[in-house]
């Protein structure tokens, strides 16, 4: 099973893009991100008639994640919205377990935590939340031993090897030691981060900002992770970053990342 994270910053903005790379790379699963809009906005018959059934929680021009799962493979128990908070009205959070014929059931998440900046202040505050409750949920989700897999927009640094420049990073809240606290705290439930399992080079970033010129001098940042199970984990097979897809004309600011499981 082939599961890839992408922040699309607009479905509808990158509607080719997506339609482009479901035909050329055809993954089995996809967690999408920061579509921008609300379930009506998605364009569902175009990646239907692509081969994929389509999952979203959307969200009037802000945050909104969906999935989409490339038949032959099925999916039920689909939860919208992180349990823990039931005020919380933001479109971050679309988890089901998908399965086929000869391939075991997973649990996949698509994730996108909030920025949280500015720091310290209540956007911050709510980060922290959210962290937290995706902890407390992912550990009662673990107690069923289906494999888990936490896929999408961390929006956490997790280290400095994970930033072309850690110094612009300290004041931010996607890098600052209590965000990454409650990362690795949310790690020590018994999670896998699938891509340092892989490759633990420094250099590897899943984003680049339109500002700058950080894309031509390759100022990236690595914030779109796959967080993998005891279980899930060891079906690990490889983790590939598509970098190239940020230097397409009018691209999304993140790239695919597509990990990749054993079905046995």
């Amino acid at each position: 099973m082939r599961i890839t994270t992408w922040n699309v910053n607009s479905i509808k903005q990158r509607t080719g893009h997506l339609l482009d790379f479901l035909a050329q790379e055809k993954p089995d699963v996809v967690c999408l991100q920061e579509l921008k809009c609300q379930e009506a906005g998605v364009p569902r018959a175009e990646i239907e008639a692509a081969g994929y059934a389509v999952e979203a929680l959307g969200q009037k021009a802000y945050n909104g994640v969906a999935l989409l799962v490339r038949a032959p493979l099925a999916y039920d128990e689909v939860l919208r919205g992180l349990p823990g908070d039931p005020d919380d009205e933001q479109a971050r959070y679309i988890e089901a377990v998908v399965q086929g014929e000869g391939v075991p059931p997973v649990r996949i998440a698509s994730i996108y935590l909030p920025n949280g900046n500015p720091a310290p202040g209540p956007k911050y505050d709510y980060k922290l939340a959210f962290l937290e409750r995706l902890r407390r949920h992912a550990r009662a989700r673990m107690e069923t031993e289906v494999p888990l897999v936490l896929s999408g927009d961390f929006n956490v640094i997790p280290a400095p090897e994970d930033a072309a420049d850690p110094a612009a990073w300290t004041q931010d809240a996607l890098f600052l030691p209590e965000t990454r606290r409650a990362f690795r705290a949310l790690l020590a439930e018994g999670f896998t981060e699938a891509l340092r399992a892989c490759d633990p080079r420094a250099g590897l970033y899943t984003f680049w900002d339109y500002q700058a010129g950080s894309w031509q001098r390759n100022l990236g940042i690595r914030i779109d992770h796959h967080l993998l199970s005891p279980q899930a984990a060891d079906r690990l097979v490889s983790v590939s970053v598509q970098k190239a897809l940020r230097g397409l004309e009018k691209p999304s600011d993140h790239v695919p990342v597509t990990v990749e499981l054993a079905d046995g």
